[in-house]
């Protein structure tokens, strides 16, 4: 997002929900302060960082984890209608002209119910609306790399002399993971953020409810903070890279020049 509007696109941010069901970092809420006031203040806050230039909340209320009993709450998002959703993000893209749509991919990441309704609510809009031409632009789904994560956790391994035993727990742990990220044969697209690193680390940084100062995200070093972070993967569903193969590093030609319009739903 921020590389897109350092170019001149502009950039929108629509999120699913407020948050509500989140724990918030201990002691950071005020006597009496309910937690979706503070994540709607961060999210703004944050998208000033990145340099999208609109907000817009579905309002549809956070699901927790899977599993949890809040996915039983008929005004969650994850029992929400998918048509009807689909229509309220339609309406926006169709607002803005949207020539590039970024969802979660289809386990959500991480299998969080939200994120899989994203997936499912996002595909069906872009369905609905057109977004970029056949050629060019489209819905993809943002994911992350579980086998460049593997090799960074090798990596660390070797660097704190564990071995070769612990990289090859690693990469059994890894090979074992089908609902976290994606494996790097399924990826298409690699954009490199490193330019924009700083800017990420802040964006980050102002969601100070959900990740503490101290956290392990926050206090990385900028050297492995930017290998961890430095770089974001996508899959454009029905393409294929061929295994070893280059990723493509935009979403849209001239993605990293000129202006257009890019919507990411969360």
């Amino acid at each position: 997002m921020a590389r897109a509007a350092a170019a001149g696109h502009e950039v929108i941010l629509v999120v699913a929900t407020r948050g509500e069901q989140g724990e918030p970092v201990p002691g950071i809420l005020k006597p009496g302060e309910p937690l979706w006031e503070r994540r709607i203040a961060e999210t703004h806050a944050s998208a000033r960082h990145l340099g999208v230039t609109r907000v817009e909340f579905l309002g549809y209320e956070d699901s927790g984890m899977m599993g949890d009993a809040a996915n039983d709450n008929p005004a969650c998002f994850w029992r929400a209608d998918v048509d009807e959703a689909a229509d309220r993000l339609a309406a926006i893209l169709d607002e803005v002209r949207a020539d590039v749509l970024t969802v979660y991919d289809a386990h959500g990441g991480y299998g969080h119910p939200d994120h899989i309704q994203v997936h499912r609510v996002g595909h069906l809009a872009g369905s609905r609306v057109p977004v970029g031409s056949p050629e060019a632009g489209g819905v993809f789904e943002a994911t992350m790399n579980r086998t460049h994560i593997a090799e960074l956790l090798k990596r660390q391994a070797e660097l704190l002399g564990e071995g070769g035993s612990a990289a090859e727990a690693v990469a059994a742990e890894e090979a074992g993971e089908p609902d976290f990220g994606s494996h790097e044969d399924d990826i298409t697209h690699a954009i490199d953020v490193q330019s924009v690193i700083t800017t990420k680390r802040a964006a980050m940084a102002a969601h100070a409810s959900q990740i503490a100062a101290d956290s392990f995200f926050l206090t990385l070093p900028d050297e492995a903070f930017t290998a961890a972070f430095g770089t974001e993967w996508f899959i454009r569903p029905g393409a294929q890279r061929p295994s070893g193969s280059a990723f493509i590093d935009e979403l849209l030609p001239g993605f990293n020049a000129g202006a257009s319009s890019t919507s990411t739903t969360g």
